[in-house]
C-alpha cells in the first residue's frame, strides 16, 4: 500500500542524499591551503637555489677580475676600487634575483670578506659565527677589504642572508636562527681562493 503524501515528503530528502554537486568544492576547500603552501614552498626553494647559483657566478667573475688585475686596490691606478665601489659592482652582478644595497648598513643582507693571505693554509675553512651554537648568527667583525697585488694569494668569501618566508620549509633550510626575536635565514655562502697573475 502506498502513501502518496509520505512519498511526496520523502522526495526532497532523497534528492539531498543523492546530491554530490558540492562535494568537489568542499574537497578543494579542504585541500587548497596545504596544496598552495607546497607550491609556494617549492617555488621559494627553487628561487633560493637559483639565487645561490647567481651568487657563485658573481664570486667567480669578480675573482677573475681581481686575479688578472682588472680590479686592483690601493695601487694608484685607474683600476683601483674602494670597498664601496667593489660592493656596488658586486651588487650589479646579483640584483637580478638577490636584493642588495650598495651601501653598508645595519640591516644589510650581503657581506663581503676579501683579503690576501701568505699561504693557502692560512685560509679559514669554517663559517665565522658569534658563538659555537649550530645556528648562531654570522660574525662579521673580522671581515676585511684588503686584496693584494700582483702574485699575491687572495680569498673572496661572500655571504648572503636569504629571508625564508614560507613557514613550511623554514625549519629545514634555515641555518641561521638568532633566537625567538631574530629573523631566520638561509645563509648562502660562496668562496674563491686564488693567486693573482703576475701583472705589471
Amino acid at each position: 500500500m502506498k502513501f502518496p503524501r509520505l512519498t511526496a515528503l520523502m522526495h526532497p530528502v532523497k534528492r539531498i542524499r543523492k546530491s554530490e554537486s558540492g562535494s568537489t568544492a568542499l574537497e578543494f576547500g579542504v585541500l587548497a591551503i596545504p596544496f598552495f603552501m607546497i607550491i609556494v614552498a617549492t617555488v621559494e626553494t627553487l628561487v633560493a637555489f637559483a639565487g645561490e647559483q647567481i651568487l657563485v657566478n658573481a664570486v667567480d667573475k669578480m675573482s677573475r677580475q681581481l686575479r688578472t688585475g682588472e680590479i686592483t686596490f690601493n695601487m694608484g691606478r685607474t683600476t683601483d676600487l674602494t670597498e664601496a665601489e667593489f660592493r656596488e659592482l658586486f651588487c650589479n652582478e646579483i640584483n637580478i634575483v638577490l636584493s642588495c644595497s650598495n651601501t653598508i648598513s645595519s640591516d644589510q643582507k650581503l657581506f663581503i670578506d676579501l683579503k690576501n693571505v701568505v699561504n693557502y693554509s692560512d685560509i679559514d675553512v669554517g663559517i665565522p659565527k658569534v658563538n659555537s651554537a649550530d645556528y648562531a648568527e654570522l660574525d662579521t667583525s673580522g671581515f676585511e677589504y684588503s686584496p693584494g697585488g700582483s702574485g699575491s694569494i687572495n680569498v673572496l668569501r661572500v655571504y648572503y642572508k636569504w629571508d625564508v618566508t614560507v613557514d613550511l620549509i623554514r625549519p629545514y633550510i634555515t641555518n641561521i636562527r638568532p633566537g625567538a626575536e631574530g629573523s631566520e635565514y638561509y645563509l648562502m655562502v660562496s668562496t674563491m681562493a686564488f693567486r693573482n697573475e703576475g701583472y705589471p
